[in-house]
C-alpha cells in the first residue's frame, strides 16, 4: 500500500469537492440575471450547499465507522458527480437549489472519509505530518476557487463552472475507485452507533476540549475573513483587486503554516502542539486588534501572522481526535466538522452585532477573551486526562 499516493489522492479529492463551495461565487450576478431570480435565492445556492455539508457530517460519521470507508465514499462521489452535472444543466433557480442540496450531501462524505483514512493509515509522528499535508492541499481550494471560476465564467458562464466541477468529479471518482483501499480497522467488539456514540465523544474530556477549541478557532478565523473587507475598504480605501491580493497573502501564509504544522506536532506531540498553536492564534488575534487601524503595513503584518497561525493550528485538532477515538474516528471527526461549521456560521451572525456595536476592539476583544478561557478549560481537561491515564498504567 503506497501511503503517500493515498494521501495525495485523498487531498486531491477533498480539494475538488471543496471547490464547489466558492468556485462560482464571482459569477453570482451573472447567475441572478440568467435565471431571473432574486439576490436572496442566488445566495441561498451557496448556503444550502454549506448547510447540507454540515448536517451530513453527523450522519455520515457513524455510517463510515460501521459500514467502511469505501462503502460510503464511492456512492457519495457518484451523488456529487451527478448533482454537479445537474447544476450545469439547471435552467431555473428551483432546479439549481435542488441539485446544490444533493451536491452538498455528496460532497460531505469526502473530507470526512479522507481525514478518517489518514488516521487509519498513519501512526504517531507520520499521522501528524500526513494530516498537515492533507490540510495544506485542502487549503489550496478556497484560495484558487474564485480565481478559476472567474476565468471559466468569463467565456462559459456559470454553466461552464459547474461543467468543470462535473468533469473533475468524474476524474475524482475514477481515481478514488482505482487507488483508495478499504482501511476500516478490524474491530472485535462492535460498539453501538447512534446517540450513544455522540454522547461518548462529548463526555470524553479530550473530545470536549477539542470540540470547544475547534468551534472558537473557526469562529475567530472567519471573523477575519468576514470583516476584513469592511476594514480594508473603510479604513484604508482599498479597491476590490487590492482586497483580493490581501486575501491571497492571508491564504499563502496559512499554506506555509500548514507545511510546518506536521513537523511541529512530530517534535512536540499533538497535545502540546494544540496549546502552543492555539496560544499563538490568540496572540495573533490580540496583535491584530491593537495594530489594525494604526497603519496598513501593521495590519498586513498582523494578518500574515494570523494566517500563519491558522495554518499551524488547523491540522492539530483532527489529529488528536483520530488518536483518541480509534474505533469511532469518522464519528468523532464528523462531530468536529459539524461543530467547526457552526463556528464559521457564528462569525457573521454574532460577529456583526459586536462589530456594529464597538468595531474591531469589541469584536476581537470578546473573541480573544473567549478563546483564552477555552484554552484554560482545555488545558485543565487534558491535564486531568493525562493524570488518569498515568494512574491506570501504574
Amino acid at each position: 500500500m503506497n501511503s503517500k499516493l493515498i494521501l495525495y489522492v485523498l487531498g486531491f479529492c477533498a480539494a475538488i469537492v471543496s471547490l464547489a463551495q466558492n468556485l462560482y461565487v464571482p459569477l453570482l450576478p451573472n447567475l441572478q440575471d440568467h435565471l431571473h431570480t432574486s439576490f436572496y435565492l442566488v445566495n441561498m445556492t451557496v448556503s444550502i450547499f454549506t448547510i447540507a455539508l454540515a448536517v451530513m457530517q453527523i450522519v455520515f460519521g457513524p455510517m463510515i465507522d460501521n459500514k467502511g470507508r469505501r462503502a460510503v465514499l464511492l456512492p457519495s462521489m457518484i451523488v456529487y458527480a451527478l448533482a454537479s452535472i445537474g447544476c450545469s444543466l439547471s435552467s431555473s433557480i428551483d432546479a439549481l437549489l435542488f441539485f446544490r442540496l444533493l451536491q452538498g450531501i455528496g460532497a460531505a462524505a469526502v473530507p470526512l472519509v479522507a481525514a478518517t483514512m489518514i488516521g487509519d493509515i498513519f501512526e504517531g509522528k507520520e499521522r501528524a505530518k500526513g494530516m498537515a499535508t492533507y490540510q495544506m492541499i485542502l487549503g489550496i481550494a478556497p484560495a484558487l476557487g474564485p480565481l478559476i471560476g472567474g476565468i471559466i465564467g468569463s467565456f462559459a458562464g456559470y454553466q461552464g463552472a459547474f461543467l468543470f466541477l462535473s468533469v473533475m468529479a468524474v476524474i475524482m471518482l475514477i481515481v478514488a475507485s482505482l487507488v483508495l483501499p478499504e482501511t476500516k480497522p478490524v474491530v472485535t467488539q462492535r460498539k453501538s452507533f447512534g446517540v450513544q456514540s455522540f454522547a461518548r465523544i462529548f463526555r470524553n474530556k479530550t473530545g470536549a476540549a477539542v470540540l470547544l477549541l475547534g468551534f472558537i478557532l473557526y469562529d475567530m478565523f472567519y471573523n477575519f475573513i468576514v470583516f476584513l473587507p469592511d476594514i480594508l475598504t473603510h479604513t484604508y480605501q482599498l479597491d476590490l483587486k487590492q482586497i483580493g491580493s490581501t486575501f491571497l497573502m492571508l491564504m499563502s501564509f496559512s499554506f506555509i503554516g500548514s507545511k510546518i504544522s506536521g513537523k511541529l506536532q512530530g517534535n512536540m506531540g499533538s497535545v502540546k502542539s494544540l496549546f502552543f498553536t492555539c496560544t499563538l492564534a490568540l496572540l495573533s488575534l490580540v496583535i491584530f486588534m491593537l495594530v489594525a487601524k494604526i497603519a496598513l503595513v501593521w495590519l498586513l503584518v498582523s494578518l500574515a501572522l494570523a494566517g500563519f497561525t491558522a495554518g499551524l493550528t488547523m491540522s492539530v485538532p483532527p489529529t488528536l481526535l483520530t488518536e483518541e477515538f480509534v474505533n469511532e474516528r469518522a464519528t468523532a471527526l464528523g462531530v468536529y466538522n459539524f461543530v467547526r461549521y457552526l463556528g464559521m456560521a457564528a462569525a457573521p451572525l454574532l460577529g456583526s452585532l459586536l462589530y456594529q456595536g464597538g468595531g474591531i476592539f469589541l469584536l476581537f476583544g470578546c473573541t480573544a477573551l473567549i478563546m483564552g478561557l477555552a484554552i484554560l478549560f482545555a488545558k485543565q481537561s487534558l491535564a486531568s486526562t493525562a493524570v488518569s491515564k498515568s494512574n491506570a498504567n501504574l
